[in-house]
Order: C-alpha cells, then sequence, then structure tokens
C-alpha cells in the first residue's frame, strides 16, 4: 500500500468535496453546552439540543449526511462533503497535555475506523482549538491518531472479486485557520511516529517462515542505504570468533543460523551515545523446555522488540536528531531440534560469565546478555535501554496495560516514564536490588538463566545487569503489551507496535533533558 498522503490546509470545510469531513466537539457541563469551532455545526447542535444518540463523550461519534441535516440558515449552501462525522472530546477544560494529547489520537483512531466502515479514501479533519494544548500538537496526535488507526496487515489474505477490499486512506486533510511552520512540523512528527510504529507491527504480524533472522538483516540494511547509516550483520561464524555463547546456545536446535544486526546514525555534532537493544526471537517454541500448544502461534510476536527497535532506527533515520544512536538487534528462534540447549547445560557469555541453563524457555535474556554486553564494549554508549518480550510474569503483574521498567539508574528511567505518558505507552517501574539477583544464584556456574517462580520480571532483569556493568541502564518488558495492549481505537488487535514511540520521544526531548543537567 501506498503512504497515505498528509496535507495541512487552510481550505474552508465547506469546500471539501471528500468522502468524509469530520468536526470535534467538546463538551461544556457548566453551561450545558456541545462546544464546536465551525459555526454551522455549532448552530445546528444548539437547534437540536441533547441528542440521545450523541453527547459528545469521550470516544463518542455522530456520522451525518450534510446534505439532508445541515443547511445553512440564511441560504442555500450544503457541505459538500459526502459524509459528516462529529467527534465527541469529552470535557477538556480542566485535563493535562498528556491526557489531552492522547484524547486527539483517541478521536483521530475514531476517524480512522469510521473510514474504514464507510470505505472514505479522502477524509478532511477540522483541527479542534483545545485550551491548553497548542495547536502543533493537535496537529501532531491527530495524524498520529488517524495512521496509527488507519492500519491493517494484509499481506497474506487473498483478495475477494465480488467484494473489493478496503485498502485504507488515500489523504488525510489537516484543516486550519492558519497553516504555520509549527503545524506543518506537528503533522510530520505524527505522520514519522506513526508510519515507524506501523511498520514494527507489519514485521511482527509476519509469520515464524515470513520473518527470519536474515530478514531482520535486509531490513536493516535497506534501512541504511535509505537513511544513510551505518549497518554491520554479525553472522554466526563471527558470534563463535567472538564468544557470544548466549545466542549460539539458543540458536543450537534451530536450521536458521542467527545474526546480530547492528543500525549506527552518527551525526556530526552528536555530545552523547543512546544504545538501544531489541530481542529478535523470530519464534520462541520454548526449545527442550516446549511452551503448551495452546496460544504458541502468538510466539511468532517475540521478535517484537526487535521490530521495535528498528521502528525506531526508521523514524531517526527520518528526523535526523543531534545525538547518535546505535541500535543491537540479537535474532534467532529457540527451536527443539536434535542438537537443542538442554536443562542443566553450562554456557559462556560474551563477557565471559557463565551461566547454567535451568529452563531453555528463558532464552531472551541470554541473547540480549552477549548484545548488552557486547554493545557496551564496542561502543561505550552514555545510555543504554533494551526492550523485550520477555517473561510472562509482567503480564500478571501488570496485565496488558504498562511496560514494565526496570533500571541502574533514576535519571534514565524518569525519562523513560515521561516518554511513556507523553505516548500514551505506560510504563511502570519494578525495583532491583541484591535479594532479587541472590535469586539467580547457581551453585556450578556464575549464574542461572531463571530464579524461580516468584519475582519473574525482575529476576530475568537481574541477570540483564550483570551485561551493562556501571552503564546507566534500562529494560523494557513488553511482553504485555506487544500484542493485546489496552483496547484503543488506533491500536489493533495482535502487535502493537508498542516502544516504538516511546523510544522516539524519549530522544525528541534528549536535548531540553541536557539543558535541565546543565
Amino acid at each position: 500500500m501506498e503512504v497515505t498522503k498528509l496535507i495541512v490546509t487552510e481550505k474552508k470545510a465547506e469546500q471539501f468535496s471528500g468522502d468524509l469531513l469530520v468536526f470535534c466537539v467538546e463538551q461544556d457541563k457548566k453551561n450545558k453546552l456541545l462546544k464546536c469551532d465551525n459555526p454551522m455545526v455549532r448552530s445546528w447542535l444548539e437547534q437540536q439540543g441533547s441528542l440521545a444518540e450523541f453527547s459528545a463523550k469521550e470516544d463518542e461519534y455522530l456520522l451525518l449526511y450534510p446534505q439532508a441535516a445541515l443547511k445553512e440558515a440564511d441560504g442555500p449552501a450544503f457541505f459538500l462533503a459526502r459524509r459528516l462525522l462529529l467527534v465527541g472530546l469529552g470535557e477538556v477544560d480542566d485535563k493535562k497535555g498528556d491526557e489531552l494529547r492522547e484524547r486527539c489520537r483517541q478521536a483521530g483512531g475514531i476517524v480512522a475506523q469510521q473510514a474504514a466502515k464507510v470505505k472514505a479514501v479522502k477524509v478532511m479533519v477540522c483541527l479542534p482549538e483545545i485550551l491548553g494544548l497548542r495547536t502543533k500538537a493537535v496537529a501532531e496526535c491527530f495524524s498520529e491518531g488517524v495512521l496509527l488507526g488507519d492500519y491493517r496487515f494484509l499481506k497474506y489474505k487473498k483478495s475477494d472479486p465480488k467484494d473489493e477490499t478496503y485498502q485504507g486512506l488515500v489523504e488525510i486533510r489537516l484543516g486550519v485557520s492558519s497553516a504555520t511552520d509549527a503545524i506543518h512540523k506537528g503533522a510530520r512528527q505524527g505522520q514519522i511516529a506513526a508510519l515507524a510504529a506501523r511498520q514494527a507491527r507489519d514485521m511482527a504480524n509476519e509469520p515464524g517462515n515470513g520473518w527470519t533472522p536474515s530478514h531482520f538483516a535486509a531490513h536493516a540494511r535497506m534501512l541504511a542505504k535509505k537513511y544513510s547509516l551505518k549497518c554491520t550483520v554479525l553472522d554466526k561464524d563471527d558470534m563463535k570468533r567472538l564468544g557470544m555463547g548466549g545466542i549460539l546456545a539458543v540458536n543450537q536446535g534451530s536450521t536458521e543460523p542467527p545474526r546480530m544486526v547492528i543500525l549506527d546514525y552518527r551525526p556530526i555534532h552528536a555530545s552523547q551515545i543512546l544504545l538501544v537493544v531489541g530481542k529478535g526471537l523470530t519464534f520462541d517454541s520454548g526449545g527442550i523446555s516446549l511452551k503448551s500448544a495452546i496460544g504458541m502461534e502468538e510466539m511468532k510476536y517475540d521478535m517484537c522488540g526487535g521490530a521495535a527497535v528498528l521502528g525506531f532506527m526508521q523514524a531517526i533515520g527520518e528526523e535526523r536528531p543531534d545525538l547518535r544512536v546505535i541500535a543491537i538487534v540479537p535474532s534467532t528462534d529457540n527451536m527443539a531440534g536434535g542438537a537443542a540447549l538442554k536443562p542443566g547445560d553450562i554456557i559462556t557469555h560474551y563477557n565471559g560469565l557463565t551461566s547454567e541453563i535451568v529452563n531453555t524457555d528463558a532464552e531472551g535474556r541470554l541473547i540480549l546478555a552477549d548484545a548488552l554486553a557486547y554493545g557496551v564494549e564496542k561502543f561505550k554508549p552514555d545510555y543504554v535501554v533494551d526492550l523485550a518480550t520477555l517473561t510472562g510474569a509482567v503480564i500478571v503483574g501488570l496485565g496488558h496495560h504498562r511496560t514494565g521498567v526496570l533500571g541502574n539508574n533514576d535519571e534514565l528511567v524518569g525519562r523513560l516514564l515521561a516518554a511513556g505518558e507523553r505516548s500514551a505507552e505506560p510504563l511502570w517501574r519494578l525495583p532491583l536490588g541484591k535479594e532479587y539477583t541472590r535469586q539467580n544464584e547457581s551453585q556450578v556456574a556464575d549464574m542461572k538463566n531463571t530464579g524461580g517462580k516468584t519475582a519473574g520480571t525482575i529476576t530475568a532483569a537481574a541477570y540483564l545487569e550483570k551485561f551493562v556493568g556501571e552503564t546507566p541502564w534500562a529494560h523494557l518488558d513488553i511482553a504485555g503489551t506487544a500484542w493485546e495492549f489496552t483496547e484503543k481505537s488506533y491500536i489493533p488487535k495482535g502487535p502493537s507496535g508498542t516502544g516504538v514511540r516511546t523510544l522516539l520521544e524519549l530522544v525528541r526531548r534528549w536535548k531540553k533533558e541536557e539543558k535541565v543537567e546543565a
């Protein structure tokens, strides 16, 4: 599908003749009014009074056909659009910035949903003026919400010749009274974030036989060529030479060779280095510690951390910040072949630490450990963030609503928490400490790869902590949010692309955070 055209326009709503024209309506409970910036719609709402089917609550909407319903009182002019959509924003007067941003995204998602129902391809959204939120932010979040909500994965579905499959929006117009440079920038930022997250969703939606470690490598090379990044791909022989015993051990039962993909964005005036590492487990059977057959097909999603990292690098290539960003994706699958890793085996990681394998289904930390140790030693980053669908325990603790975050640096974790709130990908911090690290102690090796049934998310992070040294580091366990994330108008069933927008928001605010530190 071609990229949807996004246009910021000063054209009057009454002149738009496309498929769907959208206005936002606020609740004003104090004055018992419904507020809309367009005078014609406002007049019509006043005439109708309180509609039982539409009171402008958050996420509420009303679809109308303007030639029949909206006519100017003193003339014959009608809206030219084929359909009119009113989207409720609820009460906004006392809301804070992050909540207002999310309401705009949610409203944008509703626009995409309703466009799909009526198979609209050209849409105009008249951006509302929201007290407490700059129009630039309104443009950013609406474009983000509409484009995220317009996502679909149809690659493997056969078209029905009797019923043409809806392919999505072709054109989105954002209507404003004055198309300033700031509004154009906001719309573009929303587009970049949404398309990057959609790319991560595409990767995750691919089946295990359609997305392998070599596909990660090929995609990274494509990004490198398009955005002038440096791409390095370590193969199995490289890993043997370097002593990456973790990823090699997980790969033992597979016929697919492993890859470690490295992308390096290096601007001229960068003062700091951010290393991001994403788990690229393209299918997880559990290995010898075989998973249950029920739901195992979802284990194609075990590479969502790697997908998020490459989606994020796509956005970095578009925005080109003054921060050096290095991404590493260790990739393999975890199969139960004749040579597979066994419980009781002992492996040696890149940094020389040995690990007793208690459970072969605790494989993500093994491949991340090598990637973290290698990245920290080679690139000497100022900060490290890793993303992984690492533990089922995080779903028990936080459900599908928040990503678990752990780290050795309060400042970095604080930045990530703020970025998560701003991008509506909320995080919740869990503790680390010696008492959790002790759960990973082994009698025959430096550590074992699980700490038992209790505190599973924390002990997994405690394992990774051994491989970052003193470098400020944070770990995001996205097992509960990478798919089946909290139901939202702009989040589809299946993979959500979570992590992409959080990382991007972290980098967008990086310079501001640096100034605060200074």
